[in-house]
């Protein structure tokens, strides 16, 4: 079968594999989908913490079912969503219901190979139907559901003032779900166009250019915002965020970066700041995200803006990690 692999940073190429067979308890899956997201363009840049090479990127999946047990509830044909955080089911974390950071925790296409492949193996319970979505927006499911679960973390309030740091597609979905718990969303990044995205496509109420103090201050009115998400992957803005905090209110980090970061503590106390951090999604926030598409309430054709077959990655991906590019999601059909 046909792989695209990372073999260093800056080196993508095509390979051939043998071919992925089915598993005993597994379902044998035809990958129709791969979406690409910063965390692959942070492999193909060397920068992903988590991560060592060669590696098969992809863990934005849909794929078809192609073979299964016999009393398996996925027949074949059935259309899914790939859950990419295969989590061990018995360590602490996930007894508990947290199996989005277990502690022995293997994401495809980071700690394991991933979906830039034809087929390949998986348990049933990382694999949720997603009947009536096409493969394009299956493969949309998991980032969305990042800042689903992002915004879930936060605990919201309709009318909360919410700033999002960062308009990449994770900041896009949680400006989205931000909006549509009732927030009054504000979206800070340094590109114009995503920013007008947020507003025009997404619900949020402002977009700011960095720097404009003055325009941030009127968005909270002067108290600081009752809930900061960083979506920017930078130590630098990461640490910046913790002053855009108001009083009693919550600072999200979905970023991961490979830096220490730090914060003054005397603000911090002083504002009985809540610190949380935001890792990956859960099977609830996959299937919330996936109700939500069939109920119209996700514009996926407007956040697909660039496409192209498996064969071809390797001189797109490239051109694609260039902001001028105006990719907002690519995705890559095997």
């Amino acid at each position: 079968m046909h792989s695209c692999i990372c073999e260093e940073p800056g080196r993508l190429v095509l390979a051939e594999r043998p071919a992925a067979t089915r598993q005993p308890g597994e379902v044998l899956l035809a990958i129709r989908r791969v979406g690409l997201c910063g965390t692959d363009y942070h492999i193909m840049r060397g920068t992903q913490p988590y991560l060592s090479y060669p590696r098969v990127m992809g863990h934005e999946l849909s794929a078809e079912v192609i073979e299964a047990d016999e009393d398996s509830t996925f027949a074949p044909g059935t259309l899914v969503a790939v859950l990419p955080y295969l989590f061990c089911g018995t360590c602490r974390a996930c007894l508990r219901g947290r199996e989005n950071c277990c502690r022995n925790l293997s994401v495809l296409g980071v700690h394991q190979d991933g979906g830039l492949t034809d087929r390949m193996s998986l348990h049933p319970r990382f694999l949720i139907d997603a009947t009536g979505l096409t493969p394009d927006q299956a493969a949309m499911v998991e980032f969305l559901s990042i800042g689903h679960h992002a915004v879930g973390r936060a605990a919201l309030l309709a009318g909360d003032r919410v700033l999002v740091v960062g308009a990449g597609p994770i900041g896009m979905a949680v400006t989205l779900f931000a909006a549509q718990q009732g927030a009054a969303v504000t979206v800070l990044d340094g590109n114009a166009v995503r920013a007008r995205f947020c507003t025009e496509r997404l619900g949020a109420a402002h977009a700011i250019v960095p720097g404009d103090e003055a325009a941030l201050a009127e968005a909270s009115a002067g108290d600081g915002f009752d809930a900061v998400f960083d979506c920017t992957g930078s130590p630098a803005a990461m640490t910046e965020g913790f002053a855009r905090v108001g009083h009693g209110g919550s600072y999200v980090l979905v970023s991961v970066v490979s830096a220490t970061i730090t914060f003054d503590d005397p603000e911090f106390h002083k504002r009985e700041t809540t610190l949380l951090g935001s890792r990956n999604a859960t099977r609830a926030d996959f299937a919330a995200v996936i109700a939500a598409i069939r109920a119209g309430l996700v514009p996926t054709e407007a956040l697909h803006t660039h496409s192209t077959p498996m064969r071809e990655l390797p001189a797109r991906m490239t051109e694609w990690m260039d902001p001028s590019s105006g990719v907002i999601k690519a995705i890559v059909t095997p």
